[in-house]
Formats: C-alpha cells, structure tokens, sequence
C-alpha cells in the first residue's frame, strides 16, 4: 500500500461522519420533494445555517443530495433509504452513529483493557435499543433466507431463539415450515421491541416471546432446536460455557444447538471481518470477542454435545451445529 493510499485509508471516516451527521440530524426526511433551501431546513431542524450548509454541500458533493438554484434535494435513493417518509428507511443506521463514540475511544481501550461502554443492554435505555434492535432486524432479515436455506428441520417441531432480538430468524423458521413453534428469549427490555417487530411483519401468534436473562435464569425446556445467532461474541468463555451448558438441559433428547457467530482460525486473523468485529467487542463489551473453531467444540464438548460440525458462508459467518444423544 503506497503513502497516498495510506493516507485515503485514514481519512476515509471523514465521508463516514458527514453521512452520520446528516442521519442523525434528520436532514433527508427535513428535505421536502419541491427541494429545500438552506435557511428551510436549518431553521426547522433548529441548525446554524452557515454550519448546516456547509454539510448540505457535502452531502451534494458525496452523491447524497443534489442542489439545483439554491434548492437542496434527495437523490432517490437517499429519499428511499435515509428518509424516515420512506418504508424503506434504514432505521438502523442510527446504530451505527452510536457506535462512533465507542470506536473513538479504541486507543485508551488499547491502553487500559477497559471496554469504554460496559454497560449491559438492559441498561443503555430506549435511545440505544431501538436502534440497536432496528439494525439486527435490518441485517438478519437479509441474510437468513440464505443462512437458514440448507438446515434440515426434519423432526423438529419446536425452536428456541436465544438473544432473537426483533425475531427475524424465527420468522424465517416459521416460513421455512409452517406450524413449527418458535419462542423468541431474550431480555424483559427487549421483548417489547421483539413483540412490535413480531405484528409489523405480520408473525402475530405464530411466533411466542420469553423474557428472561440467560446469565441468571434457567432457559424454557422442551426444544427441538435452540438457535444463537450472534450471541456468543457478547460474552466471555465462562459465560458462554454456562450458556451451552444451559442450551443442552433445554434440549429434548435428538435435540440440536447451532451457533452462528463469526468463527475464527487459531491466528485470530480471519476472517477478516471477524476480527474488525473482535475490536468492536472490545471497545463496546466487558468481555465479548469471536472465538476460534477449536473454543466453540471444546465449550460444546463440555457440555455434552455430539457429532459437531461447522458449515461456513461466503461472508465469513458460520454455523456450528451439535446434538443432544
């Protein structure tokens, strides 16, 4: 990599702000169809007018909008996109925005080993779930169609979706076959937000909820199949041994587990976006990080699970699947 590409790498967060900026301050849903002046929408979105046209020109300049005789406009796809007028919004994008302050923090959690946002989720209030719920939402509902195509589900009736957020992958469950019973468990905050999703995607009595916290409460019993989709990564060894520990007990006999997490090789270094994640766990968690094949088996063999295999996607995510004998 030569000195102009290094430095194109290092300042590329800057085009990453200006977008998160505008996000954040509602600009394109502030834009109105006929265009917007300036003084328009600094003036309804209470903006320095000076200092909001400078990021308006940005945003032109950077292909998010388009100006045309002092007037500002949406291109279509940022109206589709980044306009709450929109049923295509991406909501979750707010999440992102929120992961700025802890990111920015990476040298002094470097230094100190401290994460610089250890707070549990059921502790980080309704301005971070929402969004953090709407980006899960946003991304599983894209790829479990793919991830969940090729698990057979052959004699199994019943699913329990541990940490299932907005219930994405228990929707996908439920397409895939009809009549299975899917139970969503995760935190008492959370539920509420998962309920929501559950009626907007038209699940309603299809898919049930479980408040409880898995790091302190027993799970429900009687599963044909327990499913973690991204939960592991938030929690330490320990934790997580006493979690497949617990996944095991809830199992029914013949019962399966699968883990879908990024899964690491023995260097840390691979995936790619495993390991940009792993830094995300750092800076964002007391104790998460993405663990290499051979932790998943030696926690999964601990807990008395059989016949483990690992099936790999194009993105870097995998699946560790195990049963219950």
């Amino acid at each position: 990599m030569n000195p102009n590409a290094i430095r194109e790498f290092a300042s590329s967060f800057q085009k990453s702000r200006i977008l998160l900026s505008g996000f954040e301050l509602d600009i394109f849903t502030c834009i109105e169809e006929s265009g917007s002046t300036n003084n328009h929408i600094a003036g309804k979105l209470h903006l320095d007018e000076n200092a909001c046209e400078r990021l308006l020109n940005a945003l032109v300049s950077l292909g998010f909008l388009t100006k045309q005789n002092h007037l500002f406009f949406n291109t279509p796809e940022s109206f589709a996109f980044l306009s709450k007028k929109s049923e295509e919004y991406l909501g979750g994008l707010m999440h992102s925005n929120h992961l700025w302050n802890t990111w920015s923090s990476l040298t002094q959690v470097v230094k100190t080993g401290k994460s610089a946002h250890p707070d549990e989720i059921n502790e980080r209030g309704e301005n971070w779930l929402f969004p953090f719920i709407n980006a899960m939402h946003d991304r599983a509902k894209k790829q479990a169609p793919k991830q969940l195509e090729n698990i057979d589900l052959s004699g199994i009736n019943s699913i329990l979706d541990i940490g299932g957020g907005s219930g994405a992958y228990s929707m996908e469950f439920v397409s895939k076959k009809p009549g299975i019973e899917a139970t969503v468990f995760d935190l008492p905050n959370v539920i509420p937000i998962t309920n929501k999703f559950i009626e907007k995607e038209g699940f309603l009595n299809q898919i049930m909820t479980y408040e409880g916290d898995y790091t302190i409460d027993d799970l429900p019993k009687g599963f044909d199949l327990v499913f973690l989709s991204a939960v592991i990564h938030s929690n330490s060894l320990e934790v997580n041994q006493n979690l497949t520990d617990k996944c095991y007990r809830a199992l029914n006999k013949n019962g399966k587990i699968i883990i879908q997490d990024w899964i690491m090789n023995n260097e840390r270094t691979q995936p790619t976006a495993g390991a940009i994640f792993s830094i995300n766990m750092l800076v964002g968690t007391e104790a998460g990080d993405c663990f290499t094949e051979q932790e998943v088996i030696e926690m999964l063999t601990a807990s008395q699970f059989k016949n483990i295999s690992r099936i790999a996607f194009e993105t870097g995510v995998s699946q560790m699947v195990a049963q219950k004998l």
